[in-house]
């Protein structure tokens, strides 16, 4: 179960898989390399491979500072058209949708700046800790984008509310840690230092439970998350992406 990733550290320690964004010098940025290396991983995760709980956190300063903008100039030079940015935004939605279907628990350790498609990558995550140091922001508004990174919206309105993500989408002002528990962004809040106890004390009794009865929550979870989700516009999260970008690329010329 462990590779020798690029943009990723991943380590296993019995049922509990570890993966770290590796990537401290670009703020663990979620590059096109980073999210296949992630598709890679939970891909792996089925029912044979003794995984029970998946830990995300990131290495350096911040857990993730959002998506790779650094790509989006490079990816519209090759086609101005935005095939590659739509590639991008579908590689998105896959990660996100593997990590809301996966069996395992998935728990998001997070640390200082958690910010646009960091955020959504902690929210699809079935537990989040914090540090009380993080700081948040959804700043896609103020890039000139649409906030449309993996099926974030439906997501942050289920755990959050229309009326608290209306005012964080429309502001994108930064909120820090007892902000995001009080929005249910975080189940806890500890000093960065406690990081590793907080979610050990997750891990304990998850690793105990009957493998089964586990997964059989987990599918019983999801599904009435999405029983009212009658059409699911975040498919189209890519190409509005793509189009945001490539007009705003165009306007510039």
């Amino acid at each position: 179960m462990i590779h020798d990733f690029k943009s990723l550290l991943v380590t296993q320690e019995g049922p509990v898989l570890t993966v770290r964004l590796n990537s401290a010098e670009t703020g663990n940025a979620l590059s096109g390399e980073m999210l296949d290396e992630l598709l890679a991983v939970l891909g792996a995760l089925d029912d044979d491979s003794g995984i029970r709980v998946l830990v995300f956190s990131g290495a350096g300063e911040d857990f993730c500072l959002g998506g790779d903008r650094a790509e989006f100039p490079a990816l519209l030079a090759e086609d101005p058209s935005g095939v590659g940015l739509r590639a991008l935004g579908n590689k998105a939605r896959r990660v996100c949708d593997a990590l809301a279907s996966t069996d395992a628990v998935t728990i998001a350790r997070l640390h200082g700046g958690v910010v646009g498609a960091g955020v959504g990558l902690a929210v699809f995550c079935d537990l989040r800790v914090g540090a009380d140091t993080c700081r948040f922001r959804l700043p896609e508004l103020g890039l000139g984008v649409p906030p449309a990174w993996g099926g974030i919206m439906p997501r942050l309105l289920h755990e959050v509310g229309t009326a608290r993500i209306r005012e964080l989408i429309l502001t994108a002002d930064t909120f820090d840690a007892t902000t995001a528990q009080e929005l249910s962004i975080l189940h806890k809040v500890v000093p960065e230092e406690q990081l590793d106890r907080a979610v050990t004390q997750w891990i304990k009794p998850l690793v105990r439970r009957s493998p089964s009865a586990l997964r059989t929550a987990k599918l019983m979870l999801n599904a009435y998350t999405n029983v009212n989700r009658l059409a699911d516009a975040t498919l189209f999260d890519a190409e509005l992406l793509s189009s945001a970008l490539t007009v705003a690329a165009a306007t510039r010329r």
